[in-house]
């Protein structure tokens, strides 16, 4: 097994989905149910997880680009979001989350698609539950063990 180390970038929400989500100081998560205050809890894609470097390298197409607006919940660097397997579980501060879906089929084409031609969130997005509740905030510690 390997662990991987990294970090919360910046942590976002939105009240309604299909918008992009907008950077906060904190997202308080709940058991079962996913982030407070944000549109996707209570769904089956309760959290949303996108890596800084998949989004950096939308930034290296021309793209200028926020925190949120793939409509990613958290923001995470230095670990590799997909060498996660459906069941891995991530820790962060006290929150332990479990992999239940990586990428998503986009049914249909958001604006950073019509601007790029492409855009990251369905192929390297991962979707999580939550195990155990607690708040998240940037600069938290992030820990990954792969099978």
């Amino acid at each position: 097994m390997l662990r991987g180390l990294g970090q919360v970038v910046a942590v976002c929400i939105s009240e309604r989905t299909g918008e992009q989500k907008k950077a906060v100081d904190s997202i308080q998560l709940v058991e079962d149910y996913g982030i407070v205050g944000d549109a996707h809890g209570g769904t089956e894609r309760q959290v949303s997880l996108l890596a800084k470097e998949s989004i950096d390298s939308m930034r290296a197409k021309g793209l200028t680009l926020a925190d949120g607006d793939f409509a990613e919940n958290i923001v995470t660097s230095g670990v590799d979001l997909l060498k996660t397997d459906i069941g891995t579980r991530i820790e962060v501060a006290d929150v332990i989350l479990e992999v239940t879906q990586i990428g998503k089929t986009c049914h249909q084409r958001c604006a950073i698609y019509h601007q790029a031609g492409d855009c990251v969130m369905p192929t390297q997005g991962i979707f999580v539950k939550v195990l155990q509740g607690g708040a998240i905030s940037p600069g938290d510690q992030i820990h990954i063990t792969y099978a």
